[in-house]
């Protein structure tokens, strides 16, 4: 069963405007560009100049603003990608040549704040320079402890491993190092004898 109070399971507060930062970077997925378009107007209200020191980088979907919203704010750059794989191998391209004083913004599932964030700890971002706001599905990703392979997208409390085909009991016991929660085997005990499998994080 899931249990509640863990307290690896991270807790996302809305995203504000940090004009202490020198540069701005934000990583938008799907509704998260809403979030985005929130902090821009901050900064353009409080601290106009910092729009010339901002970079933004989006998945958008039909429902999330539009890019030409962004780009008439005036950003430095507004690029738009194809899926969260995309995204991220850009970030990090990105995260080699950043300089001190960057702040950075991410918005989106919780799937995709946490693959932006095992990244940005791999180039020792700390936490201040860093925020998140969850906005979307709340479909997870989860690691089998048996065979250590992780399968994405998952929506119900119970999914058949995409490696080792086990049945997992989705956890809240979450890992920031794997950016994922955690899936042990549901029927170890009485083998094929399943709780009823329910859509949970949608």
């Amino acid at each position: 069963m899931l249990v509640t109070g863990i307290k690896s399971k991270p807790v996302y507060a809305p995203l504000r405007a940090d004009t202490r930062g020198r540069f701005h970077l934000m990583l938008g997925m799907g509704a998260g560009a809403v979030a985005l378009m929130r902090v821009l107007g901050e900064l353009e209200d409080t601290a106009p100049q910092a729009l010339g020191a901002t970079r933004v980088l989006l998945v958008p979907d039909a429902n999330a603003p539009a890019l030409d919203e962004f780009r008439k704010l005036q950003v430095a750059e507004v690029r738009a990608f194809a899926d969260g794989a995309a995204l991220l191998a850009e970030f990090t391209t990105v995260l080699e040549r950043s300089l001190m004083g960057t702040r950075l913004y991410v918005a989106g599932p919780e799937s995709f704040i946490g693959l932006a964030m095992k990244i940005a700890l791999q180039f020792d971002l700390n936490k201040d320079e860093i925020r998140a706001e969850e906005m979307g599905t709340l479909a997870r990703r989860v690691y089998c402890i048996h065979c250590r392979a992780t399968t994405e997208d998952v929506r119900t409390n119970i999914v058949r491993c995409v490696d080792c085909a086990r049945w997992l009991l989705v956890r809240d016991h979450y890992s920031r190092r794997l950016a994922a929660y955690m899936g042990v085997m549901v029927d170890a005990e009485a083998p094929g004898e399943l709780p009823p499998i329910k859509e949970v994080f949608v």
